[in-house]
């Protein structure tokens, strides 16, 4: 593994870099001292508090604004709310630098991913501009002469979202653009590992606001813990909850929203799979491989974690990935030639250690997952490639590290079960040159996951498609296909523009 020779930027080089952002970004926020009261706003690069954020007291406040904006912005022309996400796509696209060198001071991604990571942001703000006008409901052949029936759509009401640190930017817009679109009106709780990227995104929002007219409570940001959670979540006044993050998480939201009978749109783990048939381009999946499993240092939903490939290639792969990763530098982002990142936190390498011990006690075989030595609160490490006898419980598990296990199997009957073997059910792919293979992999007895790919990795959705999984995944879709009928409630119509009043089904009555 390639530890780039280098030292990391200093506690106060980076806070001197996230007020340069801030102000380029026109975001006011009252910066603490570290360790004072209220958000504590980290950085995984060096392991430093940087500030401290206020946090909010009254998340009551933030959803009853949302919630009063929404009764004018429901009936605001769709077309008319495209023009907000316009000018918040511009304002994105303008300070697309200053917001990404935020993710990567916040949330250790390298410099490409951040800023890809914005790029998304833009993408989908295009989409739902599109999506205005293409609201489209059904007219439906009525039995009774004289009727007209139809379906029509219409803005459902206040939005919670809440995000994860791994993407504190784009999950947000993926909600955000689409909901305002819709109708709806929203209010976010980010991560607590990264709450100055989202108070630069709220002062985008504003700004797009204030610039095209529209009220300024359509977007609302509430920082603090799980107690300001729990607030959007209970609240009845917040019909839908987008939330991203763990099994676990996702266990508590669901049943507490559906007490109320309030929606859920969760986006929870992944243990994602890859099968490389004897056919596949060693080349490509290589390449599709390494990426899915060592970007963002294994900190994705979508990052590959399980390999399934055929016994008959699996020595001569294993040995290309394992030289593939003793050439990826790792060490800051904010290096130019960086490509693997620090994990977030010291739980999350506390978590990797772990995994690794239960894999070798399980028989694994272990290639990597040390950790470099660039700071005391810093956690850097080798991606690691994990050899497993057989499907274990802790390949099963999802640690959100870049630990790639790897299984072998005789017949792609097979590989499609070990793919399905987990209880998470969010991405997947198969890397093969056999049409066959891959529509079997496509089909309905093939891959359960919500993404299923044919020669590309996991990682790497785009805005087109609609996102998410099922099983443990938790079923929600978001971004692009028909994602936007989440944030919207539909109404079956029945017009009748005759003299009579036939009755359904021929029913006769006085």
């Amino acid at each position: 593994m390639t530890t780039m020779e280098q030292t990391l930027p200093t506690a106060t080089q980076l806070r001197d870099a996230v007020r340069v952002a801030l102000s380029t970004l026109g975001a006011t926020v009252e910066l603490g001292a570290p360790g004072q009261h209220g958000v504590q706003a980290s950085t995984p690069i060096t392991g430093d508090i940087l500030f401290t954020l206020p946090e909010c007291t009254d998340p009551n406040a933030a959803i009853a604004e949302a919630a009063q904006a929404f009764t004018s912005w429901r009936t605001t022309p769709a077309p008319v709310r495209g023009a907000l996400v316009t000018r918040l796509g511009q304002l994105l696209t303008e300070h697309k630098e200053a917001l990404g060198t935020l993710v990567t001071i916040e949330a250790g991604k390298i410099t490409s991913e951040a800023l890809g990571e914005v790029q998304e942001m833009i993408d989908i703000c295009e989409f739902a501009v599109g999506l205005s006008r293409q609201l489209y409901g059904k007219t439906i052949a009525s039995e009774r002469p004289g009727h007209r029936l139809m379906e029509t759509w219409h803005p459902l009401g206040v939005v919670g979202v809440i995000t994860a640190f791994n993407f504190p930017v784009a999950v947000w817009a993926w909600n955000t653009a689409v909901a305002l679109v819709c109708g709806d009106t929203v209010v976010w709780k980010p991560s607590d590992l990264t709450p100055l990227t989202a108070v630069a995104c709220q002062a985008l929002l504003e700004r797009a606001a204030a610039d095209v007219g529209a009220p300024q409570a359509v977007g609302r940001l509430i920082l603090g813990g799980r107690d300001v959670g729990e607030a959007l979540v209970d609240d009845p006044r917040v019909a839908l909850v987008s939330a991203t993050g763990s099994v676990r998480m996702g266990r508590e939201v669901g049943p507490r929203v559906a007490r109320r009978f309030g929606r859920v749109l969760l986006e929870l783990g992944g243990n994602n799979a890859a099968v490389v048939t004897p056919s596949a381009d060693l080349d490509l999946a290589v390449r599709g491989i390494v990426f899915s499993a060592a970007g963002t240092a294994g900190q994705r939903c979508t990052t590959l974690r399980r390999l399934i490939v055929h016994r008959s290639v699996a020595d001569a792969l294993v040995e290309r990935i394992v030289t593939a990763y003793r050439s990826l530098p790792v060490g800051s982002p904010t290096a130019d030639r960086t490509l693997v990142g620090p994990l977030i936190h010291e739980r999350g390498y506390r978590d990797m250690v772990g995994a690794l011990e239960q894999a070798r006690a399980d028989g694994g075989e272990v290639f990597g997952g040390e950790r470099h030595d660039l700071g005391e609160g810093s956690y850097y490490v080798e991606p690691a490639v994990v050899r497993m006898p057989s499907q274990t419980p802790i390949v099963h598990t999802e640690t959100f590290a870049p630990i790639l296990y790897v299984l072998t199997y005789d017949t792609i009957d097979e590989a499609i079960a070990l793919n399905n073997a987990v209880p998470q059910g969010l991405s997947s792919s198969i890397f093969t040159a056999d049409i066959r293979e891959a529509e079997r992999f496509l089909g309905p007895d093939g891959s359960d996951c919500g993404i299923a790919n044919v020669n590309i990795g996991t990682s790497g959705a785009e805005i087109g498609g609609a996102f998410g999984g099922e099983k443990e995944t938790g079923g929600g879709r978001e971004s692009g296909s028909d994602s936007w009928r989440a944030y919207m409630r539909r109404a079956t119509n029945t017009v009748n523009y005759s003299s009579e009043l036939p009755l359904a089904q021929g029913v006769q009555f006085g």
